[in-house]
């Protein structure tokens, strides 16, 4: 296997470094790791709405991409720049290299 068939089955991840930490109990979520979603996972949301950053379909997407997994009800009471800062980042997954600038 080289390194670039390695790297591409490998699932593209980001990480996002919470304004505000999210408290679920006694534990403090203060970043998450958001993966690179496969198609099933953006079932019933429109592309063009992830794209736009649209507030209903992050609150319906990002559960399903990210580490530790937070649920609706936690992504809709998130820091609104918490919540943008997710978005650039599932909205960024899914721009090809060439739409990102990157001639690799």
């Amino acid at each position: 296997m080289t390194d670039k068939t390695a790297e591409k089955t490998q699932p593209v991840t980001g990480k996002v470094e919470l304004e505000t930490p999210i408290k679920r109990g006694e534990q403090v979520i203060d970043s998450l790791t958001l993966r690179k979603p496969r198609s099933g996972e953006l079932r019933g949301i429109a592309l063009t709405d992830v794209l736009q950053m649209q507030t209903d379909a992050l609150i319906k997407l990002i559960p399903r991409l990210s580490a530790p997994a937070l649920t609706e009800p936690e992504v809709r009471e998130m820091d609104p720049a918490d919540l943008v800062q997710c978005g650039s980042e599932v909205a960024g997954f899914l721009l090809t290299r060439q739409a990102k600038g990157d001639t690799a």
